[in-house]
């Protein structure tokens, strides 16, 4: 059974993610990987490998002169439910906005994330993420390799996943 306490630790975890992504901290943001499987759309991109990850957000992200994508990833509808024994599992929704230089204020991408977790020695810890980023704005100034939208590309759902 999920308490309180295990909501709001997972919760931290959510969001710390961002918090990391939108301060331009690639390692904190792979560290918090350091357990998990991660997959961008049905890729697996990386397992169990915090130095992958943290090599991935460097390779794709545009980090501005200040030391940050000047992004704020807005994660939100966070819904965690319990997933066995010591286990989690959450979805949320996330929106990326962007302003830097003449790039005016917009949204560019808005998508959901699937997240499992695991509680080892009192603390939980990511298992899996899968990033499902289905809606695209101008990348132009957010990412150093470009992404193309796809129209049968559904919002991620646990039913589905």
């Amino acid at each position: 059974m999920i308490g309180g306490d295990d909501h709001r630790q997972i919760e931290r975890l959510v969001h710390l993610y961002p918090y990391y992504l939108d301060d331009g901290r690639f390692t904190e943001l792979g560290e918090l990987f350091a357990d998990a499987d991660l997959y961008v759309g049905e890729d697996l991109v990386a397992q169990r490998d915090p130095a992958a990850v943290t090599a991935l957000w460097q390779r794709f992200v545009r980090v501005h002169p200040n030391g940050t994508p000047r992004t704020r990833h807005i994660v939100s509808n966070l819904l965690v439910d319990d997933d066995g024994p010591d286990r989690a599992r959450a979805y949320s929704s996330v929106l990326v906005v962007q302003h830097a230089g003449t790039f005016p204020l917009q949204p560019v991408i808005a998508g959901d994330y699937l997240d499992r977790f695991a509680k080892v020695d009192g603390r939980w810890r990511f298992t899996e993420r899968r990033i499902g980023n289905d809606l695209f704005g101008d990348l132009s100034r957010h990412l150093l390799e470009p992404m193309t939208a796809r129209d049968d590309v559904l919002p991620q759902r646990w039913e589905r996943a």
